[in-house]
């Protein structure tokens, strides 16, 4: 039973996922691509400047605000497969090698392996708030407000407890 597990949801869906993740980041990203394009085409035929019309452009004719959206896709989808891979590796492992377990021979470095693929997902989580925070300006206020309404009532009862 544990062999099935291994094939179908360790590996397979995983490799899938992976496909499916890559796939979509080179569809996106050809997608902003093409609509930047047709809007720089838009704004030049209308005699409008397309550089002042979309904020700053790079050479590939993208305005900054989609390069951003593009950055920002690629890196929280590499940050993902990159925090993967140790466990699509040790899964991968534990099918072609049968010692590679809790109970084999490779007993230790399969606990080690373990470790560092939790430790990647963990990270993987903890690193996409701050992606978020320095990509997109409405998570970044959002937050921001969260946090200051959270410390200004903490602080209200504070002040509160101080005075009884």
């Amino acid at each position: 039973m544990t062999r099935i597990n291994d094939i179908l949801n360790r590996n397979s869906l995983l490799y899938i996922n992976f496909i499916i993740m890559i796939t979509c980041v080179s569809v996106l990203s050809y997608k902003l691509y093409q609509a930047s394009k047709t809007r720089r085409s838009y704004t030049t035929s209308s005699g409008i400047d397309p550089e002042q019309a979309s904020g700053k452009s790079d050479n590939l004719g993208l305005s900054s605000k989609d390069v951003h959206v593009i950055q920002s896709v690629v890196l929280v989808g590499s940050i993902f497969i990159m925090s993967q891979a140790p466990f699509l590796m040790y899964s991968t492992t534990r099918l072609i090698v049968s010692e590679f377990g809790t109970r084999g021979r490779f007993e230790l470095i399969f606990a080690v392996c373990t470790t560092i693929s939790q430790t990647c997902s963990y990270l993987n989580a903890t690193v996409n708030i701050f992606v978020y925070y320095n990509f997109n300006s409405k998570f970044k206020s959002d937050l921001l407000f969260m946090f200051d309404t959270i410390i200004l009532r903490k602080h209200k009862s504070l002040k509160k407890g101080h005075r009884q």
